[in-house]
């Protein structure tokens, strides 16, 4: 324990550190600031914008809250946007809680509630919006705060981070809270080039530790040892943590595995190695006891001694040994619920009677508005019954108001074990004790992926509770194949570097170009983290190209000739050398063809001759078959061999020499039959006596020199240099110089592949709406400003939709059936032939596929491909939907679950909000809004504020 002059001295640095408004600012928690934060509110006091990197759960966001402080005590604004609606309804609620539901709005795709107040949370599209529509919302803004602005890596949404980063004034000061990523400093250095004085902020110590281990069969084991075992009284504090103390000391005296991830030895835990070893061993016994034919396949699936843990087993292992609360990762939604069903049945219960009744009351209170008929169709009672138990799942496709429930209970300590998707790890406030990682690898949507290091310090993350637990704990469970030093290079790999997924759209072109004209638009575009990072790659290989180009003039110099320009004499013997190897290439060519037809002439006891290879010699053909296509004779040689010969076995055209009789009796697989054969192949060929079989060339038109290799030749004995006694020396250097100038060029292509790749990319997307009269120059059309009011990844096949007129003959319903097209996406391979309504509905679809087919050419004119083809796999239930059919039978035709239909119904809802605004038709954006409202109904609406 500290002493009482250590604890003053403390105090004394971190009051140095801090200021009135921040010790005011960290009265409103319940804890005391580390360094990293106070030294972020310290540079957001001091007028600077901030970048902090840390881990999940460090408390990061109490500097984007420190920025809401800072606003309502300036009389200022202040944004706090989210990359997902989920987490803008957690920190609205959060901030309302604290200062009042008059100080604090909520903008999303669903919700306006207050949004000219002060403080205002909201999506990160949604200010993208706002930037370009100029909306007087943003007028007295002085603070942005982006939250989880590591998102800018998300190839689908990650470009509106960057667009809001460099659109936003430059009096706004910005607070970008990040993970820890590996390019903090870099991400760091473009936000100081676009947004001016920027401090970064980098902290990599987790708030909590975070121990790792394997789950292998039931016993959970250390994943990392130490050399020196600390005492027992130093390992105190961890929940049923001695037996696992038992194991190390026995372990003490194996030698254990060491690996280096980032400059950190790390000792991988002994036991782990062994048992991956015998499992190595039980696969490679199995292997040998299957079929050889089977075995010759390959696909050698790994085998393990130690059978998987159920799911009901691994809880009931974490509760024995006191590491409860749990998030278990299963990278599937059917997963989930089947792992819930599982602990269920097997009888788990986690909660005391009291607990499940708070549980049940909480859970229909929150449903008290949902009708009694659809809460039966959602699967409510059994979902209950699982959380009374202290159990459930958490995905996607939930309806968002459980999904609400199962967080707070989570976070109020009622639920103790959720089952979840990898969506969990992004952003949601739901940190456990422990986190379970049942599979290392993933299905995304075409393969079955190993998870990246990202992708593992993310999940991991959730592990440990700040102010509640000494430390975390993240499980993986051992599967066949499992290798202890791939999980260990996942888990001692702390950070994952930031790239930048920006690319420039057809509605980002419209609005830029609106706004400031296509020269400034394409100046601002350069100012991308995309652009920079290319910057940055290219600074390295520009300064190799200025080498390679010092080195060229270095070798012209060596090879300079007295008599006559030597670089012009070795250009001629570059040429000849050249002309003499592509003549060569096209021989060698045409003889592979001319074999190649020999072969396919060929009949079975054809006597032929094999030039080259392992199998040289004579030899009779048993059958003249194929194998892809090309053909391959099964032949028997001289020496009894049998064999399939195919041109690489023949440098010339075979020929015949003979023919000889196969008898009916004949076995390829008979040794007594192949020497029979043989013999009598032998005794034809002594009676034939030469071997006519070879062709021999080399003859005439070999022979016939190429007029350009004649005129080469002559040039080159009549230049002065040939006569050089130091010609030779000359040529060596000019060899050196010619073989540096191809990689000077290779290189000189990558950099110019590389530069302004962003504006390039810009210039073609203008090209396609110069095209189609959306832009001219810097102008922008009435239809172009159409366009710049549609955000959407079909934005371009929106505004042609509406310019042509092919929604016009649309009631509200029908409207509602050909917008559901343009938002739904299948996550995996559904129907190639959904249904679809009947007359004007399937009408409008079939122009809008036709129409989406003359976008794509127009596109791949200009060498840029943006828009996907338009989903019909949501159409039918859209239309069902909107007219008024019940959810239950919607639910159950469409195979949808809950979650997704009401996620879908929310962007048709948006999607048809857009039609509305930018239609110039009266009757259109009547028609849309009533969509719209017929859309936002039942589930969909009381789901509005999630």
């Amino acid at each position: 324990m500290s002493s009482h002059s250590e604890r003053y001295a403390a105090f004394r640095r971190r009051q140095s550190a801090s200021s009135a408004a921040i010790e005011a600012f960290q009265g409103l928690y319940g804890f005391e600031f580390d360094p990293f934060q106070i030294r972020a509110c310290k540079a957001l006091e001091g007028g600077h914008g901030v970048l902090v990197a840390a881990p999940t759960g460090s408390g990061k966001t109490v500097v984007g809250e420190f920025a809401v402080h800072l606003a309502l005590a300036e009389g200022t604004k202040c944004f706090y946007t989210t990359p997902i609606k989920a987490l803008s309804n957690q920190k609205y609620n959060d901030l309302v809680k604290r200062y009042g539901a008059d100080q604090v709005g909520l903008l999303t795709g669903d919700n306006s509630v207050n949004g000219e107040a002060p403080v205002v949370v909201m999506t990160t599209e949604v200010l993208r919006n706002m930037l370009y529509e100029g909306s007087s919302t943003l007028g007295g803004l002085a603070y942005v705060v982006m939250d989880e602005v590591h998102y800018l890596a998300d190839r689908f949404r990650g470009a509106v981070w960057e667009e809001v980063i460099i659109h936003l004034p430059e009096s706004v000061r910005m607070v970008a809270l990040s993970a820890t990523v590996s390019n903090a400093e870099e991400f760091g250095e473009w936000l100081q080039q676009v947004r001016g004085d920027t401090t970064v902020i980098v902290d990599e110590k987790r708030p909590v530790p975070l121990w790792q281990h394997v789950m292998v069969g039931k016993r959970i084991h250390d994943l990392f040892v130490e050399q020196q075992e600390e005492s027992e009284d130093a390992e105190e504090g961890g929940g049923g943590r001695s037996r696992r103390k038992r194991e190390r000391r026995r372990l003490q005296h194996q030698r254990p595995q060491e690996i280096r991830v980032g400059g950190q030895k790390l000792l991988i835990n002994p036991y782990l190695s062994r048992t991956a070893e015998d499992d190595a061993r039980t696969t490679q016994l199995a292997n040998r006891r299957r079929h050889p034919q089977t075995r010759a396949r390959g696909n050698v699936r790994p085998r393990t001694r130690f059978a998987p843990p159920t799911r009901p087993m691994i809880i009931e292992e974490l509760d024995a040994e006191g590491l409860l609360p749990a998030i278990t990762f299963i990278f599937s939604r059917a997963g989930c619920d089947d792992a819930v069903r599982q602990c269920v049945a097997s009888g788990l219960v986690l909660t005391t009677p009291e607990e499940a009744d708070q549980i049940r009351e909480y859970a229909e209170t929150r449903c008290a508005d949902i009708p009694r008929a659809d809460l039966s169709v959602l699967g409510f009672d059994s979902w209950l019954r699982a959380l009374e138990a202290g159990i459930s799942a958490h995905h996607a496709g939930m309806l968002p108001t459980f999904k609400e429930i199962v967080e707070h209970l989570f976070s109020k300590g009622l639920i103790r074990a959720v089952f979840a998707t990898e969506t969990l790890a992004l952003g949601i406030n739901m940190p456990a004790r422990t986190v379970v990682i049942e599979k290392l690898d993933k299905w995304n949507g075409e393969t079955h992926a190993a998870l990246t290091p990202g992708e593992y310090t993310q999940l991991t993350g959730r592990a440990g509770r700040r102010g509640i637990d000494v430390e975390g704990h993240a499980v993986v469970v051992w599967q066949a194949g499992t290798d202890p030093e791939s999980v260990a290079s996942l888990a001692g790999t702390r950070t994952y570097p930031l790239n930048s997924s920006f690319r420039p759209s057809y509605n980002m072109a419209v609005n830029l170009v609106g706004q400031v004209g296509r020269r400034r638009s394409r100046n601002m575009l350069e100012a991308s983290f995309a652009q920079f990072q290319a910057d940055r790659a290219v600074v390295g290989l520009v300064k190799q190209l200025r080498k390679h180009e010092e080195a060229l003039e270095g070798y012209a110099k060596a090879a300079e000739c007295h008599l006559g320009d030597f670089m012009e004499y070795a250009g001629l013997r570059r040429a000849l050398s050249d002309r003499e190897a592509a003549l060569a290439k096209n021989r060698s060519a045409q003889r592979r063809d001319e074999a190649l037809e020999s072969l396919e002439r060929l009949r079975t006891g054809d006597i032929i001759r094999i030039p080259s290879g392992r199998f040289s010699g004579h030899a009779v053909v048993l059958d003249p078959g194929l194998r892809h296509d090309l053909p391959a004779p099964l032949v028997l040689t001289a020496d009894k061999q049998v064999k399939r010969v195919n041109a690489s076995d023949f440098n010339i055209p075979v020929r015949p020499s003979g023919r000889m009789r196969i008898p009916k009796s004949f076995s390829a697989r008979s040794p007594r039959s192949r020497q029979d054969l043989a013999s009598t192949l032998r005794n034809k060929l002594r009676e034939q006596g030469t071997d006519p079989s070879y062709e021999r060339r080399g003859g005439r038109r070999d022979q016939q020199e190429d007029p350009e290799v004649r005129r080469l030749r002559s040039a080159l004995k009549k230049h002065p240099c040939h006569g050089c006694s130091d010609r030779e020396d000359h040529a060596r250097w000019a060899e050196r110089y010619f073989r540096l100038q191809k990689e000077t060029e290779s290189l000189r292509r990558r950099v110019e592949g590389r530069s302004h790749v962003i504006s390039r990319t810009f210039d073609r997307v203008c090209g396609v709406l110069e095209d189609l009269e959306y832009l001219s120059g810097d102008e922008v059309s009435e239809e172009g400003g159409k366009l710049a009011k549609i955000y959407s990844e079909l934005d371009l096949l929106v505004a042609e939709c509406l310019r042509r007129g092919v929604w016009d003959d649309l009631n509200p319903v029908e409207l509602a059936a050909c917008a559901a097209a343009l938002v739904y996406e299948a996550r995996r391979n559904d129907d190639a032939f959904p249904r679809l309504p009947e007359g004007k509905v399937e009408e409008a679809l079939t122009e809008m596929v036709r129409l989406w087919g003359e976008l794509n050419e127009v596109e791949a004119r200009h060498r840029v491909s943006f828009l996907r083809q338009p989903d019909l796999g949501f159409v039918w239930t859209a239309h069902r939907w909107a007219r008024g059919d019940r959810l239950d039978a919607i639910l159950r035709q469409s195979e949808m679950t809950a979650g997704d239909f009401v996620r879908t119904a929310k962007m048709l809802v948006d999607m048809l909000s857009q039609i509305a605004g930018a239609a110039a038709d009266p009757q259109m954006r009547s028609n849309a809004r009533k969509a719209s409202d017929l859309v936002r109904r039942g589930v969909v609406a009381y789901s509005s504020f999630s």
